[in-house]
């Protein structure tokens, strides 16, 4: 028994030293059509999703399969990976951006099944210390974090990074020599320009792990937001920025840029869109599987008009399909809009006996709280 405790508390603290962000794997919920059906689209064999996350996506459906409610499913977290690594192995990821800074909604969007969660400091409205709580509340449920930045600035860079997120974003990266700069704010010196305070914070689990220095930059996910005409004329070279690992499409400011303030679904903004896909994705083309490969990933929102499967299809690796506002703001409006529609009806029903039949109809219903 002594040995046993022994063995989980040595297996504890190395999964500690490696990954501060994310506590060993335990039960992780899978809830939602929209997840399991973007989880589970089989795609040809030249795509960037590997056989071994068609097969996660199989076990996965193999679990729901005679579930009684899409929220009774509980699967374990399946890996422990960082979000670069899973990257390497051909996963496509999916994702949520977190604008409330709510820790309870960051917890929920981890145990709903998100690979991944932005916290989006560039339109939400905390900071560092707000970020710091949801971190916590997405390693209470083993999901990955990014932190998204107000601006490209190593001040902000150095503040979010000594929190220990896996990822990071830079927003609107124009230039091959400002996607040099971003890089450099992650990387201490002589490589970079990062002020050094890694035996004190989160990052390096507060000075416990040894090897961080050691490891940091192979685990650190960075991505470089392309977001106006400028960026995707350069895109090429952006993407082959030493260090830059992803690029996140922006198509909100980009359809701006192009003077079509929110139609990011017009025909000239699509077809700028495919332009950047395009360049990004020949950037990595046959060196998936290669570590020491240049070239970056590609990543981007979902919209309206594009939905998560169809960028996964057109070879997106990683994808946002929401917002947890949005997703809110709709769930409250369609709430309320139920609630009218059914009072109006009431009042104009005259038969009490017909209201209260419907009252015994409705009695086998679930509460909403269910």
């Amino acid at each position: 028994m002594a040995a046993t405790a022994a063995s989980f508390s040595a297996s504890f603290s190395t999964h500690a030293k490696r990954h501060p962000e994310t506590p060993p794997p335990f039960a992780n919920s899978i809830t939602g059509n929209a997840m399991k059906k973007f989880r589970s689209l089989k795609l040809p064999s030249s795509s960037s999703s590997s056989s071994s996350s068609r097969s996660t996506a199989a076990i996965m459906a193999s679990k729901h399969k005679n579930a009684s409610s899409d929220l009774s499913v509980t699967h374990p977290n399946p890996s422990t990976k960082t979000l670069k690594s899973r990257l390497r192995d051909g996963e496509t990821l999916y994702g949520l951006f977190l604008l409330s800074f709510s820790p309870t909604l960051a917890e929920i969007a981890g145990l709903a099944g998100y690979d991944f969660v932005v916290v989006d400091m560039e339109h939400g409205p905390g900071g560092i210390t707000d970020a710091l709580h949801c971190l916590h509340a997405l390693a209470a449920s083993g999901t990955s974090a990014i932190l998204r930045l107000p601006e490209c600035c190593p001040t902000w860079a150095k503040k979010a990074l000594d929190l220990g997120p896996q990822g990071i974003m830079f927003p609107m990266i124009d230039t091959p020599k400002l996607a040099k700069k971003a890089v450099s704010y992650c990387r201490f010196p002589p490589a970079g320009i990062r002020g050094s305070a890694h035996t004190v914070v989160r990052a390096s689990s507060y000075g416990i792990d040894a090897g961080y220095l050691s490891n940091y930059e192979d685990e650190l996910l960075i991505m470089c937001q392309i977001e106006s005409e400028e960026g995707v004329k350069k895109v090429d070279e952006i993407a082959a920025v030493e260090g830059v690992d992803c690029i996140q499409m922006g198509p909100l400011d980009l359809s701006a840029s192009m003077g079509y303030l929110w139609d990011p679904g017009n025909k000239k903004v699509r077809e700028m869109m495919k332009t950047a896909e395009k360049a990004v994705l020949n950037s990595r083309s046959g060196k998936k599987d290669d570590e020491s490969a240049t070239g970056a990933f590609l990543a981007g929102f979902a919209m309206p008009h594009d939905a998560p499967i169809d960028m996964r299809r057109r070879g997106y690796h990683m994808v946002s399909g929401a917002v947890d506002v949005g997703l809110f703001r709709s769930a409250a409006v369609e709430d309320v809009k139920k609630f009218k529609m059914n009072l109006d009806e009431e009042f104009s029903d005259d038969e009490e006996d017909n209201a209260e039949g419907k009252n015994g109809k409705d009695g086998d219903e679930k509460y909403w709280s269910e």
